[in-house]
Order: structure tokens, then sequence, then C-alpha cells
């Protein structure tokens, strides 16, 4: 009899750790030692290359539980041809050592593809495969934290798909979508006319089903936009643009007025701030924008710093 209830236990606990829901493995935010957090983005590319199956830093803890002063996971939401690491290389560990419970994904990777294609996201059709795996993944941090509502930050197309999560897919489960880059009106030819002078890969993009449904008119932006706004009934929104994106054209397709929405463009109040598409997912400008709308109880200054085109932050000269 002791073996049998023993061995049921046993078979309890696996299940429970399975399941990313075991008391016994639960994690207070505020007890966990601070990770380095670098602001550019090109890091994150730099850790996927390095080994498959990179782990993003900070992320994906199964066992936090969220703290009653922050109490809703975060989940990021990549771009185009992004991935968990690639894309978020600043946000995981900051919004690890900021206290939150923070969770990634590779959504709408191209089945049956070696490594590292297999990496990037973001490329499958936006309604049928990358809208249900992100709703199917907030599930699962719902289930693991034991929240109600998640908050997402999304980058470039992954704005589009929290978007559509928290209007359609999940109405009710998320408090909060920060979009970085938005495009809530469509991207326009940025892209296209970016690979002009690369007409044979340009005819391959013109082959992956996401591209076309972010294009103004297509049948996601008319399924987002259903009602009338992009916006879902009582979801904050936050959208962090830039002057220089070079993809998102015009830049302020993603600066839609909304009951309870703030439209933030970076160079504001910083004109040393140079990023464009890539760089803003790393701008340490653009994650304090993103930090105030996630936690507005506790609203900081947001800083404001000489940012390069795809590297990010320059550095100060000796004396400077």
């Amino acid at each position: 009899m002791r073996f049998l209830r023993a061995a049921s236990a046993l078979t309890a606990a696996v299940a429970l750790s399975l399941s990313g829901v075991g008391a016994a493995s639960a994690t207070d935010p505020a007890s966990r030692a601070p990770l380095p957090v670098p602001y550019s983005f090109l890091t994150g590319a730099a850790m996927a290359a390095g080994q498959p199956g990179a782990e993003l830093p900070g992320a994906n803890d199964w066992g936090c539980r969220p703290s009653p002063a922050k109490p809703r996971p975060v989940v990021l939401v990549h771009g185009t041809a992004g991935g968990a690491v690639t894309n978020w290389a600043t946000y995981g560990p900051l919004l690890h050592n900021e206290g939150f419970c923070v969770f990634t994904l590779t959504y709408g990777a191209l089945p049956g593809q070696p490594w590292p294609i297999n990496m990037l996201g973001g490329l499958s059709d936006i309604t049928g495969v990358s809208v249900p795996q992100v709703g199917e993944f907030i599930d699962r941090v719902l289930a693991a934290t034991g929240a109600e509502q998640v908050d997402l930050v999304g980058h470039s197309q992954g704005t589009l798909v929290s978007g559509l999560v928290a209007k359609v897919g999940r109405p009710g489960r998320v408090n909060t979508v920060a979009s970085i880059a938005p495009l809530w009106e469509g991207a326009g030819g940025g892209m296209r006319r970016s690979l002009d002078g690369f007409p044979a890969v340009s005819d391959q993009l013109a082959r992956i089903p996401s591209l076309a449904k972010m294009a103004p008119g297509s049948t996601v932006l008319q399924l987002l936009w259903s009602g009338g706004s992009p916006y879902a009934p009582g979801v904050t929104y936050l959208n962090v643009a830039t002057r220089y994106d070079q993809l998102i054209v015009p830049f302020t397709s993603g600066l839609v007025p909304g009951p309870l929405t703030t439209n933030v463009v970076v160079q504001d109040g910083c004109e040393q701030d140079r990023s464009e598409h890539l760089a803003i997912a790393s701008d340490p400008r653009a994650a304090d924008f993103v930090l105030n709308a996630l936690d507005p109880a506790t609203p900081r200054v947001p800083r404001c710093e000489a940012i390069a085109p795809y590297l990010g932050p320059v550095p100060s000269l000796p004396g400077s």
C-alpha cells in the first residue's frame, strides 16, 4: 500500500511538472538574480546562431508566479522572420529584472525546415496558423501562472498577431498590448521597395504566406478592423513608432487613436535616437515606454540616448 501511495504521488508530481504548474517549483520574481540587459537587436541573432535550441535569458520560467504588484505575465510576440530568442534579447532579461513573469515563443515557422530556417517565425498564414499558436501559448501561460490575463509585447507583425489575439483569438484574456513598430493600417510597400535591387529575393518573399496579409486592405487587416477599429474593447494599447522605419511605410500606420491608447514616436523629444525597424525592438527609450505601459503604478522618465540604425546605442567618447 505504501508503494502504491508513493507511486501515485510520483505520477502526480511528474504530471504537474510536465504541465508547468507544479507548486514545488514556484518562483518568486523578487528572489531572482538580475541579468545583464543588452540593447542591441543583433545580440538576439548572435545568441540564437550560437547553438540550436538556445533559450532567451530571463524567459519561460514555468514556475514563475506573478506578484501582487505585477499580477499579469508578459508574452513576447516577435516579428516576421523573428523568433523567441532573436527578437527579444533586450526584453527577456529586462522584464525579468523588473519582476515580471515573462514568456516567449516562436510562432508561424514553416513546417519541415532544418535548423536554422526552422527558427524563423512569422512566415506562415497569420489567421490560420500564427494567431491560434499564440492563443494556445497564452492558454498554457495562464494555466501555469494562475493568472487571469496576460499582457502582450509585440514587434512588427507581432503587433498584428497580438491585436488579433486580443480582439478575436482570446478576448478577455489580454489586458495590455504594447506594440513596437506597429502596422494597424498595414505595412505599405516598404519591404518590397527595400528589395527592389534584389528581384530574386523579392520574388521568394512574395511566396511567404504572411507577407501579403500585412498589406493595406488584406483580409487580415479587414478582420482586425471589424467594427471600425483595430482595438479590442477594454484593452489598453501602447504604440511606439520610429520616423526612420524602413518597412512600415508610412510609420504613422501604427499610430491609430483609440480610447485606451497611447501613441509615441521615439524621436519626439529625442532627436539623436535614429532607431529604425529593427533597432527600435532593443531601443532603451522604447523599452521605458513599454515598461510604463506594463507597470503604470511606477512611471519612469524614458531615457534619451544616441541610437544608431541597426546597431543600437552609440558608445560615448572619452571625455564627452
